[in-house]
Parts: C-alpha cells; sequence; structure tokens
C-alpha cells in the first residue's frame, strides 16, 4: 500500500525525513505500522523529489530497489537540501511491475504525485476515466499501474487549470464511484503548498510557526501529530493547514 510523506518549510536534507527520523520511510520501508491489510512492508521501490531552487521545477530519484539497499541513495540524502520534499516507498499491488518508473513521486513541472493504497478492479474499473483522457497522457503512462493512471488524471485537471483541493476532491469522487472499496490517499505539492486526501487509509499531520509535514505516518513520537478523519482533504502551508470533508459529489 506505499507510505509517503511531504514537506515545506526551512531546509533540511532528504536524509533527515526519509532516513534518519526514528520512524522515518526507511523503519516504514521495512517496519510500518498502520499498512491496513496492505501487506507487511514496502520493498517494491521508492522515491523522493525535492526543489534545487525556490523557482526551480522538481527533481527526483527514483529506484526499484528496497530503500535500505540502495548507498547511493544515502549519500546523495544527506548532502541534498530543500525547503520542499515529497518522498514515498512502495509496496507494490499483486501484478504489478516493480521498477523505478511506477514509484513515487511522479512529476510535472514543479508538480510532484504520490498515491498510497489501491484501485479495485484495476484495470477495467477505471477504463471509463481512463478513455476520457487525451490518447498522448494514456500512452505515456510512467507505468502500467494505478497509481500511474491516477497522476494521469491528476495532471490532465491540473492542466486544465483546476484548484489542486477540487482536482483531488473530484478524483477521489470519480475513482471511488467507479471501484468501489478503492484507497485513494493521494498527495500532492507543487512546493509552495501542499494537498493530501485521506481516503480508507491512514494520514497524519504535523505544522510548527515555520513548517509542515504530512505523512502517512508520523515520522517520530512527538506529540504534536494530529490524525487526519478519514475521507478528509488536507490544505497545508507552512505554519497552519485545514482540513476538508471529502463527498461523492462533483463526479464528471
Amino acid at each position: 500500500m506505499c507510505r509517503h510523506l511531504a514537506y515545506l518549510g526551512p531546509p533540511v536534507t532528504l536524509s533527515s525525513l526519509v532516513l534518519e527520523a526514528p520512524h522515518g520511510l526507511l523503519r516504514q520501508s521495512y517496519a510500518p505500522l498502520d499498512m491496513r491489510a496492505g501487506g507487511t512492508i514496502n520493498a517494491d521501490g521508492f522515491g523522493a523529489g525535492w526543489y534545487p531552487a525556490p523557482d526551480a521545477d522538481a527533481v527526483r530519484y527514483r529506484s526499484a530497489a528496497p530503500l535500505w539497499s540502495d548507498a547511493s541513495f544515502a549519500a546523495m540524502a544527506g548532502a541534498t537540501r530543500s525547503s520542499a520534499i515529497l518522498a514515498a516507498v512502495r509496496s507494490a499491488t499483486v501484478g504489478m511491475p516493480v521498477t523505478d518508473t511506477a514509484a513515487a513521486p511522479f512529476a510535472h513541472g514543479r508538480w510532484l504525485f504520490s498515491h498510497n493504497g489501491v484501485v479495485r478492479g484495476w484495470p477495467h474499473s477505471v477504463a471509463e476515466l481512463a478513455g476520457g483522457l487525451p490518447v498522448a497522457d494514456l500512452i505515456t503512462l510512467d507505468a502500467p499501474t494505478d497509481s500511474a493512471l491516477l497522476w494521469a488524471l491528476v495532471r490532465h485537471r491540473l492542466s486544465e487549470g483546476g484548484d489542486p483541493a477540487d482536482v483531488l476532491a473530484g478524483v477521489v469522487a470519480a475513482v471511488a464511484t467507479a471501484a468501489p472499496g478503492s484507497r485513494l490517499n493521494l498527495l500532492l505539492t507543487d512546493g509552495r503548498g501542499i494537498w493530501a486526501t485521506a481516503w480508507d487509509h491512514a494520514l497524519s499531520v504535523r505544522t510548527t510557526p515555520d513548517s509542515v509535514l504530512v505523512a502517512s505516518e508520523p515520522i517520530d513520537s512527538l506529540s504534536t501529530w494530529n490524525p487526519v478523519p478519514d475521507r478528509h482533504l488536507v490544505v497545508a502551508r507552512p505554519g497552519h493547514y485545514r482540513v476538508d470533508e471529502l463527498t461523492m459529489t462533483g463526479v464528471p
């Protein structure tokens, strides 16, 4: 089912969030606490995306290997700092490929995206939704996976000028209608804001006066973490966030 996080705030190293935190993504890759029957470990790849400068497009590192086995990433992560980071570890759904292109984050320009969950009845359940995308979007999917299709749906709506919160809410509603029982925790950032959904899976958020961190599981034992209620959407910027209820309205 994967685990992911997004951070905005003063520059920090990738390593501080992904590798060094007591319950960071490294530990969550082999000892997650709240998978909700979605597997036992997250060893089918990982990725991290960040912004090398305030106005730069996102860059990323992705691998099909378990996070704990990649010494090259560990060396780079300790030396790479950013004020905006999105990272994930992957637990592949049975039948979906384990390749670096299937690992989050998915990226386009300043956008970084991750999905924690599963689309039930894949691929037939969402064939009609996929059919509404431009053909070029379908034939250039990063991988033949549910997460890659969700990213294509999100990216297409963003390209049409949709508000990120409305885009995530609309995609969740459409997919949940087409594929009941899906788990749809979506995570999106442009380096300035974070938008995330909690739909039948765990999500928590923590703020300080100048930062915000949204994560599948708290990465430490500090008491300042707040669980996001199920079927709600988070809109966050450094120092504050809001939580809105997700509904099944607005389905195309």
